[in-house]
């Protein structure tokens, strides 16, 4: 028996006697800790969404910004993300796709596990709701794929991944620790340093989440990187973004901090070049982006090649 609510500002607009969702629906599905996850999670189906025709899920990482001990927070800052305003939820009413969104928490009681870039610190948690966000994440897709099933909306193994900022660092992260599990990605605004697929570079160790050096001790497995270099990924800031979480505390550890300012650079625009360059060379399937006078955020035309990037994946 499927356990959820809606969300009350929305309707329930599936109709068995017609080929696709008559309006925007919003569903909340509860924590099911015998499923794999023990943190609610969102799913978005847009106006449109057309029923018995396979298509893919599209996934985005909840983002609320700041800590809090509160999980309305959280809940409330990833229902605007899944519903109102987000580029995944930009890309979810352009194409038609099914959105999942995690509510996941950043606890103010433990400032410095940066939960939603999936940074070291939460990767070690144990024995809390906060163990391994990332198992976490994938058996919600696979809870999706059974409830859209319900509803008619079938989707593939392999899901599409959206984020920004701290969602696109979280989904950075998570492509190297599950590849075989992403059709394609979109990173924005990732303010920091991309996951590297080496274990060292410029003599300096590159731990997870900077690199792949000590990948099998965590995750008990080797980091493939032959899935890895296929997905395609569409990775984009603006200009003028000096948004540097290297710099905090929260998202980066001294040693992370030094081995990044001494090997990839201090400033974040150098960042992503050097980032981009090792990218190339290793053969990653990235598409990279600058877009002028762009900060720390997005706009129409930012979301709308987000959206054509997305659209020609469903056509490949």
């Amino acid at each position: 028996m499927l356990l959820f609510t809606l969300v009350p500002l929305f309707t329930y607009g599936q109709n068995p006697v017609t080929e696709s969702f008559q309006k925007d629906t919003l569903i909340i599905l509860k924590s099911n800790p015998s499923e794999g996850f023990n943190n609610s999670y969102l799913l978005f189906i847009p106006k449109g969404t057309p029923k018995n025709k396979l298509t893919y899920l599209l996934v985005e990482p909840n983002n609320t910004g700041k800590v809090s001990d509160s999980m309305e927070v959280h809940k409330k800052s990833a229902i605007e993300l899944a519903s109102i305003s987000s580029v995944g939820n930009n890309i979810s009413t352009y194409l038609k796709l099914p959105l999942l969104v995690p509510i996941f928490s950043r606890p103010d009681s433990i400032p410095l596990v940066y939960t939603h870039a999936l940074d070291r610190d939460v990767i070690f948690e144990v024995g809390n709701n906060l163990e391994r966000l990332d198992l976490q994440l994938l058996a919600m897709t696979k809870n999706a794929q059974d409830v859209l099933k319900e509803l008619d909306v079938l989707v593939h193994d392999k899901f599409f991944m959206n984020g920004f900022s701290a969602s696109a660092t979280f989904t950075n992260r998570f492509l190297f620790i599950h590849p075989e599990k992403v059709k394609a990605a979109a990173m924005g605004g990732f303010n920091g340093e991309l996951m590297l697929p080496l274990k060292q570079f410029k003599n300096n160790e590159f731990n997870y989440p900077l690199g792949i050096n000590d990948f099998k001790t965590i995750f008990n497995k080797e980091c493939n990187l032959v899935e890895l270099k296929q997905i395609p990924q569409y990775i984009y800031m603006g200009k003028e973004d000096q948004n540097d979480a290297v710099q905090f505390n929260d998202a980066y550890n001294n040693i992370e901090r030094y081995t990044i300012n001494s090997t990839l650079g201090n400033n974040v625009q150098g960042r992503f070049v050097n980032c981009q360059n090792i990218y190339k060379k290793e053969n990653i399937s990235a598409q990279f982006s600058s877009y002028d006078e762009v900060g720390h955020w997005t706009t129409s035309s930012i979301n709308l090649d987000v959206i054509n990037y997305f659209l020609k994946q469903l056509q490949e």
